[in-house]
């Protein structure tokens, strides 16, 4: 028996990671239409409040709590992703084990 195949665990892994880092760098691609509306719509409301001259505190935190939302959500999902590798590696070693055990030697 040889490796496990991983390659497209893998693959989604660096994926997420990936987007992690682009939601760290403020770039949009990442989000889902619904996390794009909400950075957006705090954008906008934070654009209008300047124009007015008044604080932008409000559209700021909510800008904020949209972004740590997001990075909550994609880290949520890489643990998902690493854990379920690990399951599949270990579930891999113990049918090699297994079967050594049951050798005839």
């Amino acid at each position: 028996m040889g490796k496990p195949n991983t390659r497209r665990l893998d693959r989604e892994i660096a994926l997420t990671q990936r987007m992690i880092e682009a939601v760290q760098n403020e770039e949009m691609w990442p989000l889902t239409s619904a996390e794009r509306r909400k950075v957006l719509g705090a954008l906008a409301g934070g654009s209008v409040r300047v124009l007015r001259g008044q604080s932008t505190g409000r559209a700021e935190r909510a800008l904020e709590q949209a972004m740590n939302a997001v990075t909550v959500r994609l880290t949520a999902e890489l643990t998902a992703l690493q854990m379920e590798r690990q399951r599949i590696v270990t579930e891999a070693a113990r049918e090699k084990a297994a079967k050594k055990s049951s050798g005839w030697w």
